[in-house]
């Protein structure tokens, strides 16, 4: 049995992997974030309150239970708010994911860190893993620089980095990308979206999927782990918008320089799935088959609390 600690398990992926491990007898969990669990289940692993800026609490989580594996999914991953305040940014993204790699080291831990496509550039997309990053926001910088310290731990890391997730849950901090235009053309709101952003949307199921498969395998290296689809963002909500028969008409096409955002983002990004598919076995689904997914979760009632 392998014993896998998970960093930030009440957020989105965090819960996702959790779902996955309690249907693996050969997995142990433990879960770990900041305040109260949010799992609606409370059997079959433990959860342990964490914060990972407090190196204290963090040292003694993982001296206690010696995990075979930790999955660091906690970040700050709002582009904007990375942009304005960067000193949180920084210490959560990369002081606190340093903290996590020399811990791993000492123990003989494997470490998988979870990144974005935000590290490149968006001129030469769909990447391949060891194509040359260039990030173009504070926040790319941050995990790019998280990446770094990663690849030159001593031990067996993982680095996965990922796509524009989306999913839903019973208790959810922050919306994504599909909730948020399946609920707006729901309420018959007009919405600005930009057409000129190209990404290959990540279901959160299967990202999970792929971290555990990581740690199946003892993967070491950079993997690209996505969706199948490469779509511009406006044709991601027009795809919303036809799955569940909502008036895409709503929605209004815009530049992303219209927006005015300070925080650039990357023009076109995606993946090129190869690796993972081949090393990892990674299968992702089509996105309709991702919506699929999330409109069963919705007529099983989950997503009602939100």
């Amino acid at each position: 049995m392998k014993r896998v600690l998970v960093t930030g398990s009440n957020g989105l992926l965090g819960q996702k992997i959790t779902q996955q491990i309690l249907r693996r007898p050969e997995v142990e969990l433990i879960a770990t974030s900041r305040g109260a669990n949010k799992y609606p289940v409370e059997e079959g692993y433990i959860y342990e309150t964490m914060d990972i800026l407090d190196k204290d609490q963090v040292a003694n989580v993982l001296q206690r239970y010696r995990p075979d594996a930790v999955i660091h999914t906690a970040a700050i991953t709002n582009v904007d708010i990375c942009h304005t305040d960067r000193q949180a940014c920084w210490e959560t993204n990369v002081d606190a994911t340093d903290n996590l790699i020399s811990l791993c080291e000492k123990m003989g831990i494997h470490f998988i860190y979870v990144s974005t496509d935000f590290v490149f550039d968006g001129l030469n997309g769909p990447y391949k893993e060891d194509d040359l990053a260039n990030p173009v926001s504070y926040y790319g910088e941050s995990k790019l620089a998280a990446e770094n310290l990663t690849k030159h731990m001593k031990g067996r890391w993982t680095i996965i980095r990922t796509i524009l997730v989306y999913g839903i849950l019973n208790d959810m901090s922050r919306s994504n990308i599909v909730l948020w235009a399946k609920g707006a053309l729901e309420a018959g709101k007009p919405i600005n979206v930009v057409n000129d952003q190209w990404r290959m949307p990540t279901l959160a199921e299967d990202l999970a999927d792929a971290c555990l498969l990581a740690v199946k395998h003892g993967a070491v290296g950079t993997f690209h782990i996505s969706g199948k689809d490469m779509m511009s963002v406006a044709e991601l909500v027009k795809r919303v918008a036809a799955f569940w028969n909502l008036d895409a008409g709503l929605m209004k096409e815009v530049s992303s320089d219209s927006l005015g955002q300070e925080a650039k983002r990357p023009k076109k990004t995606g993946f090129i799935l190869d690796k993972a598919m081949t090393e990892l076995q990674y299968q992702p689904h089509s996105f309709e088959e991702g919506l699929a997914l999330v409109r069963q979760q919705l007529s099983e009632g989950i997503g009602t609390r939100n």
